[in-house]
Order: C-alpha cells, then sequence, then structure tokens
C-alpha cells in the first residue's frame, strides 16, 4: 500500500512539474524561475492635443513568483506635434514612474497580462534652436496614471513579444496651453520584452 500511495505521489507531483513548464513558439519548454527580472521596449500609438502621436518608453523591474512585476517604466514623445497658438511651438511631453504588472498563465504560449505606471513628468511648449538645443517657452509638472491591459507571446526562453491597450489620464498641466483632457487619451501598445522569467 505504502508504495502505491508513493508512486501516485510521484506522478501527481511529475504532472505539476509538467504544467510548470513554460511554453515558446520554438515549441521547447524550460523551467520558470521563482525569482527573475525583465525590460520592455514600449512603442504606443495614441493622441496628444487631438493629433496623431507616437510614445516611446520602456519599464522593467523584478519578476516575483512568475506572476508580478514591480518596477519603473518612462514614457516621452516620439514625434512632433504644434499647438494651435500664433506662434506654434511644438509640443514636449514625457513622464515616469513606478510599474506593478501581473501576468496571468505565464506557463502559456500565449497569455495576458495588465499593470499600471504611475508617476510624474513634464510638459512643454519648445521650439528648436539649433543641435540639441530647444527654446522653452512655458513648462508645466504633471501628474500621470497610466492603466495597461496587453496580450504576450512567449517567442524564447527569454523573451517575449505584447499587444495591448492603455488609457493615459494627466492631472495638472497648468502655465501651458494645452489641457490636462488633450494630453489623456487612449493608446494601442506594441512591445518587447527580454529577461528572465
Amino acid at each position: 500500500m505504502k508504495r502505491l500511495v508513493t508512486f501516485i505521489a510521484l506522478l501527481l507531483m511529475m504532472s505539476h512539474t509538467q504544467a510548470q513548464e513554460i511554453q515558446t513558439l520554438s515549441g521547447r519548454t524550460f523551467k520558470p524561475k521563482q525569482f527573475g527580472a525583465y525590460g520592455a521596449g514600449i512603442g504606443t500609438i495614441t493622441t496628444v492635443n487631438g493629433d496623431f502621436a507616437v510614445m516611446s518608453g520602456a519599464y522593467g523591474g523584478v519578476f516575483l513568483n512568475k506572476k508580478w512585476l514591480l518596477g519603473a517604466g518612462a514614457k516621452s514623445l516620439a514625434n512632433n506635434i504644434r499647438l494651435e497658438t500664433p506662434d506654434r511651438p511644438h509640443i514636449g511631453f514625457w513622464y515616469t514612474g513606478l510599474v506593478a504588472e501581473y501576468v496571468h498563465n505565464t506557463d502559456k504560449l500565449f497569455h495576458w497580462s495588465a499593470g499600471a505606471l504611475v508617476g510624474g513628468g513634464g510638459v512643454s511648449e519648445r521650439e528648436k534652436r539649433g543641435k540639441g538645443k530647444d527654446a522653452v517657452f512655458a513648462s508645466s509638472a504633471v501628474v500621470v496614471a497610466e492603466p495597461f491591459v496587453q496580450v504576450e507571446m512567449n517567442i524564447t526562453q527569454y523573451l517575449r513579444v505584447f499587444a495591448g491597450g492603455s488609457y493615459r489620464r494627466v492631472f495638472g498641466a497648468g502655465g501651458v496651453n494645452i489641457s490636462n483632457e488633450k494630453l489623456s487619451a487612449p493608446g494601442f501598445n506594441l512591445g518587447v520584452k527580454a529577461g528572465l522569467f
């Protein structure tokens, strides 16, 4: 009887271990780490001041228990957007903050994650004047909260791609010719994660 119980216990442990292996696009599986870390490069298609905008950025941190990322991130406006004022300066916009992300079923080839970046940054009215120098006409500090949801695919043991949506909510813009509402907008995200999962 003891042998039967031991045999059943071993089978259950083996099946549990099998289910814990991470699936990849290449068909190879690997054992996940209880403690890991990763970084993500991200591009967001959105609007700023009602115009088409691209935000580029990154986030990353420590990956705990195959489920939770705790770290930091940043984004900035990558294309030129002009204000509708007589002198028509460009908008400068960036933000950084803490990031928390929950990854559901990280061992599956396709899975989802959800999280948020919460922090602060700045918005400014600026004009390029020569090599690498901008004339800043006005600026303001802002607070930003950006929750996101995305679908991920494991490419290799160390690489994943993702796509998803987010909503950027901006507070505190003052002293510049753009409102919080025109800085706030939904976005479509594409990115790559690399690290120890």
